[in-house]
């Protein structure tokens, strides 16, 4: 790699970084240029068994010979062997895994024809079974299937989508006839699997099992599609004939650390039955990655505030809040504001249009992908109105048909540039892009190269480039590259044994067949399974009898978990005057999103909310234009639900405690409440404060679990840690903490909250919160307070070795920081954690 620290302009080879840097009157906002060299594909052989029509419909599609990594994950699959293919994005995964599936399909279809006598003796199932993390994948999957059957006149294959949006008719049509189902894990779980019986014939066949995108299971999302996988297993091995080898599976993923390992526990499997196939000889053209900084904003003059009761809202700091948009308050507001990243990216993207780049805009929010796609139209407008209309956004909460129509816009070229959030970040086969913006920090260095990887794809040269936010995050990134570029990727970290998690699982397995013995290592230790399952039956949930164990409540299982965490049913988001439905609004955001004057954004276009009604789930909005936009506050506040020694000890909601002489430890229910209480509207673009309103919604309060520790005054005057430096001294051990707790946990950070206050109503002292990030808890707080000395040493000795001066991303910042990062202060963290550990026992 090419590594230019202070980079001329000239030293590049793309010449659409002289769009971005508009003959160098932008140069100074480039903090560092990567080249990354082009790779060339090494071609391997078609493999003997695959269909001849299927070879010749890929050749007629322009792949006349596969990449050796297709052949080679293509070939173990088709010999029975789970696969892990984790290769970069754009490097044909697709193939590698429908040759064998669709070679199957085909070849029990030929066998039938020619001796139907001999259909209850075909070895090999012809079923195939695609799970996605998103809609948008598996209906781009689908029209890439049909594009491929059409080309090799397969047309006895028979391939649907089937999920949420799918009609009743629909749905009858693909239990019935449907070779090749394309679903996501969601449906499995709510809809496929507890009505097995009507699926019985998929099940029966069942050959193969496609996870794509298997990266994005992680945390507790992954570890409970790792459980929906298991429970999969188990239905497809009780209608398996006799003798009939058990489904494949195959995991495509981005690249990432240890993906055999990842795999295996995915899908349930010892990690040495699986392939990994992760040497990528796709060819990449040469791509251009540069680290981007927003200038500083000349004459800017800050609205002063009038003080008021939602002044200062936020009474704690700490991780898994609301992010605000822009600086809740004067204090938090930074003294020399950069342009903000979607400004930023809004004009880069114009720009990049104009030279005839097709490009993708990656955000943080969906509230992103509209102002960087409206803010493009406008710069465009006056220049070129017909190549103001080729630009759109993408995101989540778009009805379907018009997800699909934005898709097929992409890919014919209709729509030149997207504003997207990470909903296009997941594989969708958009190809031919010449550029990638990045606004704001993705979360992981996976997250970052997927979503890199769309520019330059098919060999292709591309251009990247990642737009900092004013964060200190994206700050310490931007001049620091080598934490993107020379770090090491990410594990897929999950824990499908957390008894959180599996306990639901094990009811809803239950209800599906009873449980017997003999089933119980599908799901784990056959004797910890049993001590889990002795729990659920003493609390009601389960019947033992002799045979096993039973579900014998009427309601459905599967409604005790909610494998993504979204809090709810959807908010329908509708015009008043027409009844037309916009779109649809998570439950968790509703509140501070389609509150009532809240400005809605939906393609460029703004509506005003007139009404949110949450028993109906409904918010009724007018089209309007307006130049303004809404910000929502919330208060956040957390709660010890019990003293000591009191709670429910039986569900695992008492609270414990323990002391390290003055300092406290302690582990049990918390309510973490937050609720909207106001917003603002702020003038466009120079977001100027035009009033503030109050608002009387309803207090949200997420139960769950918390570990936590009280520092008296007595040790931070040990510490040396007086009241000015306290707020900064704790809020950066609560982060870093929070970092270190997965490597304990078997969890990701994003599982996760904390919160920590100089002073809390319940302790009375100075306390530090973690807390697990999903209603009822997830098991992660308890292990912290198990291991509490061995975590807060970690926690100290990674802010202590850390060779940054005021802390960075590797020790005390946090990615989801919701008070911008402030305040922190590093070196009081050390004496803090110095002063905690000097008391404990160990």
């Amino acid at each position: 790699m090419a590594d230019l620290s202070t980079p001329p302009v000239v030293a590049t080879v793309n010449p659409l970084l002289d769009v971005l840097v508009a003959g160098g009157r932008r140069a100074d906002r480039l903090t560092h240029v990567r080249e990354l060299p082009a790779r060339p594909g090494v071609h391997g052989e078609w493999p003997s068994w695959a269909d001849s029509s299927l070879v010749a419909g890929y050749r007629a599609l322009g792949a006349e010979h596969p990449w050796r990594h297709q052949a080679e994950a293509a070939d173990a699959a088709w010999r029975g062997r789970h696969v892990a293919l984790a290769t970069s994005t754009g490097s044909g995964k697709s193939l590698a895994f429908w040759l064998p599936a669709l070679t199957s399909v085909r070849a029990d279809a030929a066998t039938r024809t020619l001796d139907p006598g001999r259909i209850e003796s075909v070895a090999r199932r012809g079923s195939v079974l695609y799970l996605s993390p998103t809609k948008a994948l598996a209906a781009d999957q689908l029209a890439g299937l049909q594009r491929l059957l059409g080309a090799a006149g397969a047309r006895d294959v028979r391939v649907a989508t089937c999920d949420g949006d799918t009609s009743p008719d629909e749905r009858r049509w693909v239990r019935e006839h449907a070779d090749v189902v394309l679903t996501n894990p969601d449906f499995l779980h709510f809809a496929l699997l507890p009505n097995h019986r009507r699926w019985s014939r998929l099940l029966r066949d069942l050959r193969y099992v496609v996870v794509d995108e298997g990266h994005a299971y992680r945390g507790v999302f992954g570890a409970h599609v790792s459980l929906v996988l298991r429970r999969l297993r188990r239905l497809a091995a009780h209608y398996a004939r006799e003798g009939d080898p058990a489904p494949t599976f195959v995991v495509a993923s981005a690249t990432t650390a240890e993906p055999a390992v990842s795999a295996a526990r995915l899908v349930g499997v010892d990690a040495a039955d699986v392939v990994t196939v992760a040497g990528d000889t796709s060819p990449s053209g040469h791509r251009t990655f540069v680290l981007w900084e927003p200038p500083v904003v000349a004459g800017f003059e800050r609205a002063a505030e009038t003080p008021g009761p939602d002044r200062h809202v936020r009474e704690h700091t700490g991780e898994h809040v609301d992010e605000p948009t822009v600086p809740t308050t004067v204090e938090e507001a930074p003294d020399h504001p950069r342009r903000s990243a979607t400004a930023e990216a809004a004009d880069l993207l114009a720009d990049l249009v104009l030279a005839g780049a097709r490009t993708l805009a990656f955000t943080r929010s969906r509230r992103g992908a509209e102002s960087v796609a409206t803010q493009t139209q406008d710069y465009l407008r006056p220049v070129d109105a017909d190549l103001a209309r080729r630009v759109a956004a993408y995101r989540g909460g778009y009805l379907p048909e018009e997800r699909r129509e934005l898709e097929d816009a992409v890919r014919s070229g209709a729509v030149r540039a997207l504003a997207t959030t990470n909903a296009l970040e997941l594989g969708v086969d958009i190809s031919g892009l010449d550029a990638v913006l990045v606004a704001g920090w993705p979360g992981t260095r996976m997250s970052v190269w997927q979503q890199a990887g769309r520019a330059g794809r098919a060999g292709a040269d591309g251009l990247v480039a990642f737009v900092a936010r004013e964060d200190p995050l994206d700050t310490y990134l931007v001049h620091h590259p080598e934490a993107i570029f020379d770090a090491p990727l990410e594990a897929t970290v999950f824990d499908p044994a957390n008894p959180y998690v599996l306990a639901p699982h094990l009811c809803a397995a239950a209800a599906e067949i009873p449980l017997r013995a003999e089933d119980l290592a599908t799901f784990g230790d056959p004797a910890a399974i049993t001590d889990l399952l002795g729990v659920l039956v003493a609390r009601g949930a389960l019947r033992r009898r002799s045979s096993g164990w039973y579900w014998t409540h009427a309601q459905p299982a599967a409604g005790m978990t909610d494998l993504r965490g979204s809090g709810g049913s959807p908010v329908r988001v509708a015009e008043s005057s027409t009844g037309r439905l916009l779109g649809t609004v998570d439950a968790a955001s509703a509140d501070g999103s389609v509150h009532d004057g809240a400005v809605y954004v939906h393609q460029g276009a703004t509506y005003v909310v007139e009404s949110l009604d949450l028993a109906d789930g409904v918010a009724l909005v007018r089209r309007t234009d307006v130049d303004f936009g809404t910000w929502s506050r919330s208060a956040l506040s957390i709660t010890i639900a019990d003293e000591p020694g009191a709670g429910d000890a039986a569900a695992g909601r008492d609270v414990v405690g323990r002391s390290w002489g003055p300092v406290g430890w302690g582990y049990g229910p918390v309510d973490v409440s937050s609720q909207v209480v106001s917003f603002q509207r702020r003038h466009l673009p120079d977001l100027q404060i035009l009033g503030t309103e109050p608002l009387d919604l309803p207090e949200r309060t997420l139960p769950t679990m918390a570990v936590w520790w009280t520092v008296p005054e007595s040790v931070l005057e040990e510490a040396g840690v007086d009241a000015d430096t306290a707020p900064g001294a704790l809020h950066a051990a609560e982060h870093a903490s929070i970092g270190l707790l997965p490597l304990l946990a078997t969890c990701d950070r994003w599982d996760l909250g904390g919160v920590s206050t100089a002073l809390h109503v319940d302790t009375e002292q100075a306390t530090v919160f973690v807390y697990d990030a999903y209603p009822g808890g997830a098991g992660f707080a308890e292990r912290g307070y198990e291991l509490g000395a061995t975590w807060l040493r970690a926690t100290r000795d990674a802010i202590e070795r850390c060779p940054c001066h005021d802390g960075c991303p590797a020790c005390v910042q946090s990615p989801k920081c919701g008070s911008y990062n402030a305040p922190l202060d590093k070196d009081a963290a050390v004496r803090l954690l110095d002063a905690v550990l000097a008391h404990s026992p160990a």
